[in-house]
């Protein structure tokens, strides 16, 4: 599908839950979030640190579209460099068992300050795991301040 011609991906991840992680560091990716996977997810996501405090996981096919961008970048541009470099190195596979869980791996917990209580959120593309104290942190704030900023970021052009 296109929208004012650039590709529409079918994927679309929205909504939140706060669910406990088990011992082994599984846990469930809500019934609603899995609808959003498409068929060539194969019910697999590639991990990876997020831009903020907290663990991104990418469908399969999702992530390909990541992939195809960070080739056509200029790995002899310093910035470039970087976020290749930072992105890559934390990267984990991982597809959901017979109870729909996923595996997060303990560097990444430990990066984003995740011990029991897990806050997943649907954004767009891929889906978030926060510590969610963390996450209340980076986004808790008063009603004013969201309103201006969505009606900036919201702004028809």
């Amino acid at each position: 599908m296109f929208v004012y011609g650039l590709k529409w991906s079918m994927t679309f991840f929205q909504g939140h839950e706060t669910y406990i992680l088990d011992a082994k560091g599984r846990v469930n990716i809500p019934a609603y979030m899995r609808k959003s996977l498409s068929p060539e997810a194969k019910d697999s996501f590639t991990l990876t640190r997020g831009f903020r405090k907290c663990i991104s996981a990418y469908p399969l096919d999702e992530w390909e579209k990541i992939k195809q961008d960070l080739i056509l970048k200029n790995q002899f541009d310093e910035e470039n460099d970087y976020v290749i470099s930072i992105m890559l190195m934390w990267c984990k596979d991982v597809t959901l068992d017979g109870q729909q869980r996923i595996v997060l791996p303990k560097k990444l917990l430990d990066f984003a300050g995740i011990e029991k209580s897990i806050l997943i959120l649907g954004k767009i593309d891929h889906i978030e795991f926060w510590n969610p104290d963390e996450f209340e942190k980076v986004y808790g704030s008063s009603k004013e301040r969201y309103e201006s900023v969505a009606a900036r970021v919201m702004r028809k052009n």
